[in-house]
């Protein structure tokens, strides 16, 4: 049965001219950037965001501040379970490439960055909401994550990626405005100093089915915490200058998605307690629909049961069932 799940990768040039693809989740940072009449504006300032932050970071011989830039592609993994050639629109991720304008150099960067899941829409604008309808506390279903995590690991190991991509993913959200977050003495030269929350989250359970650690730092005039997701060791299995380009990418996306926690006029102290209703912040000129993008998680949620989910439920049940045995 496993044999059937083929992936297939395509790319796509993340710049000034990108329009996303049809199966592009529009929720995604760097497609809700590129629409409406404001779209080429907002893709080339985020991008001067990107370099100006990785060139801040990667400070060393570098006394002008523009010796790098980064490059970014999309790379989108189709999924096709009955072996025909129907691809489902599974992953979607960033890869960064540092250019080093110096020497001429093209230094490979980090895969993964941003993650994008049509069942993870599914999993919590969907299956999680219809769960919790008519209940009086919270919880989450039987099996909760399972399918979507082994689906992962099933992509990371699977030929299409390691014959693409030499490392693993890293992928960097934002903290969460749930949370407590403890700033302690480890200090990292790049990541920053780290800090520890007072309890775990969903998303973190979720990331966990998936088969990813999390560590979250601070990066150097941050103003708040990264969440780091990762398998190995995110200190030693990655260069600076990689760890970096994903900080630059994924911290310029919070600034812009997030401004009330990454764009702070006061950076976090000790103890962090993030909050979307903070007021004390420097809005970007980049326009970002936060109330589009939580309607569209639904719709995408929907299409994703409506498409993948019940179409092959027996099916994808077994197959997980079974991948979760081996």
């Amino acid at each position: 049965m496993t044999e059937d799940f083929a992936f297939k990768i395509s790319t796509l040039c993340f710049d000034e001219n990108y329009t996303p693809a049809d199966h592009t989740r529009l929720t995604t940072n760097f497609a809700n950037l590129a629409r409406g009449e404001n779209r080429q504006e907002n893709l080339r300032r985020a991008l001067t965001m990107i370099d100006n932050r990785f060139n801040a970071l990667a400070h060393w011989d570098n006394p002008k501040s523009n010796r790098y830039s980064v490059e970014l592609e999309i790379i989108s993994a189709d999924l096709d379970i009955e072996g025909n050639g129907a691809d489902f629109p599974a992953i979607e991720m960033l890869k960064t490439t540092i250019v080093d304008h110096k020497t001429g150099a093209r230094i490979e960067g980090m895969v993964g960055n941003s993650f994008s899941s049509y069942v993870r829409d599914y999993d919590f604008s969907v299956r999680l909401l219809d769960h919790n309808k008519g209940r009086d506390g919270f919880s989450v279903p039987e099996n909760y994550g399972d399918l979507h995590g082994n689906l992962f690991k099933l992509f990371v190991t699977s030929p299409a990626y390691q014959e693409n991509f030499a490392k693993r993913p890293v992928f960097c959200l934002s903290v969460s405005h749930n949370k407590t977050y403890n700033r302690t003495a480890n200090d990292h030269p790049v990541l920053g100093f780290e800090y520890l929350p007072d309890d775990t989250s969903l998303t973190e359970a979720y990331f966990k089915k998936m088969g990813l650690q999390v560590r979250y730092f601070m990066p150097k005039n941050s103003a708040a915490p990264l969440a780091f997701f990762f398998f190995g060791e995110l200190l030693n299995d990655y260069s600076n200058l990689e760890l970096i380009s994903t900080i630059s990418t994924m911290e310029s996306f919070q600034r812009i998605y997030r401004p009330e926690i990454y764009n702070a006029n006061a950076p976090a102290g000790v103890v962090y307690q993030p909050s979307l209703d903070h007021q004390d912040y420097s809005p970007t000129r980049i326009v970002y629909d936060r109330e589009e993008r939580s309607q569209l998680a639904v719709k995408q949620g929907k299409y994703t049961e409506e498409h993948f989910i019940k179409p092959h439920h027996d099916r994808l049940k077994a197959w997980s069932a079974k991948f979760a045995a081996q």
